[in-house]
């Protein structure tokens, strides 16, 4: 292939890109839920957010964070008590889901167009009621009637791969149709969840893992039709299509190493969080990446080092800006005491 035609080639890759990314974000803004299910703002009553939004619940440990557009509230989980809670405009917090199945929570996303909110649980032994029976043995994805917090499906993870010592799946992904696409960070899969409870392994690949360490911790949608996965100890960014199960490295000017929580803003760009929890060669740290070739690679176009509240876990975009949570979980899982207090950040 010709020069000529080769970034020819690239340049009409990114045309179509952009074209799918601004089709599918104006189609989105459009989606909400029904009227009837809309429960009254908690957070905003006014057009705009603060900075720094401070919030306030005995011993959460905070770890995931989503924001909820049909309260304009953020929505947090906890690694200390299993639950999801609303974020008040005081800075308290109201609990929304509390299922004892669940042990401890982390990733937590809306799918406002279903009325739902899907979390993350697994148990690592921090929380409340972490026991013999349950500290790495349980995980999977919980499913909620997001008005009310009533369970609609509890989904187990772990019989998809039994026999192994470790389970902890951290974060998921939604699509479009509403299904959730799910990383455990000690799996060498992930798995599919459709909006009737039903899972399934989605894609296997070495790259999810690390032997002795943690692979996949952040997974995200993007609207061109594929997702975007991090691996902690690596900083591997990895393009998964989830319709031919095609799994490919983008290529990086450096590693995003101690990658946690990931997030596509507005304009396609995609924002890493990275902390030392986990790996201690990364750093606390966010990153933001943008690509022109449909994430085949992707350069740094901003960067904030070190971030300014430490322990920094994953970001939610809101139509104010993105917000990074900082809960004190990397104390926590060090065997320090949970904190009371945990900060959103302004990016």
């Amino acid at each position: 292939m010709s020069r000529s035609t080769h970034m020819w080639g690239i340049r009409t890759a990114t045309g179509a890109c952009a074209a799918v990314v601004a089709a599918a974000l104006a189609m989105s803004s459009a989606v909400a839920a029904p009227h009837q299910d809309r429960p009254a703002p908690a957070l905003l009553q006014v057009q705009g957010l603060p900075s720094v939004i401070e919030g306030h619940a005995a011993a959460l440990g905070a770890e995931g964070v989503t924001w909820d557009p049909t309260r304009e509230a953020f929505l947090v989980g906890s690694a200390t008590k299993g639950t999801v809670s609303v974020l008040l405009k005081d800075g308290t917090t109201r609990v929304l889901v509390d299922d004892p199945r669940l042990v401890s929570t982390y990733g937590v996303h809306v799918d406002a167009a279903r009325n739902r909110v899907l979390v993350a649980y697994a148990d690592p032994g921090v929380a409340e009621n972490s026991s013999e029976a349950t500290t790495r043995r349980i995980s999977g994805i919980g499913i909620y009637d997001l008005r009310t917090g009533q369970p609609i499906h509890v989904v187990d993870l772990t019989r998809l791969d039994p026999g192994r010592d470790n389970y902890f799946v951290n974060d998921f992904a939604i699509g479009p149709d509403g299904t959730a696409y799910v990383a455990d960070v000690f799996a060498r899969q992930l798995y599919r969840v459709g909006t009737d409870g039903r899972a399934s392994v989605l894609a296997a690949d070495d790259r999810f893992a690390v032997p002795g360490g943690v692979g996949i911790n952040g997974i995200v949608w993007h609207p061109a039709g594929y997702l975007l996965a991090v691996n902690d100890t690596t900083g591997q960014i990895l393009r998964v299509d989830p319709g031919t199960r095609r799994v490919d490295e983008v290529r990086l000017p450096a590693p995003v190493t101690g990658g946690d929580g990931l997030a596509v803003l507005r304009n396609g760009d995609l924002v890493v969080v990275t902390n030392t929890m986990a790996t201690a060669a990364g750093r606390e740290a966010v990153t933001v990446l943008r690509s022109g070739d449909c994430w085949n690679s992707a350069a740094v176009v901003k960067t904030v080092a070190p971030w300014p509240v430490a322990e920094p876990t994953t970001v939610a975009d809101t139509p104010y800006g993105s917000y990074v949570l900082s809960g004190g979980v990397g104390t926590l899982f060090g065997g320090g005491a949970a904190s009371d207090t945990f900060t959103l950040r302004k990016l």
